[in-house]
């Protein structure tokens, strides 16, 4: 049987909380004035490293980075 409960709006969107957060942050971020713009935008830069695993053994990490395209 189906629940009638509330359902968040970005669940009832098809979004997950992750996408629906990122979306709010950039709203907010695209509103602020500067030099508080640049400021904020310089911290949504994400950088990473990938390994993949053979026979029990990481090998060589990869550096990536997740910085939106400008």
């Amino acid at each position: 049987m189906a629940s009638t409960a509330a359902v968040p709006f970005w669940r009832a969107a098809g979004m997950t909380y992750i996408t629906y957060s990122n979306i709010c942050a950039n709203l907010v971020r695209n509103c602020l004035k500067e030099p508080f713009k640049a400021e904020s935008m310089s911290r949504e830069k994400v950088h990473f490293s990938l390994s993949k695993w053979a026979d029990g053994k990481p090998q060589k990490p990869v550096l990536r980075s997740d910085a939106p395209q400008v």
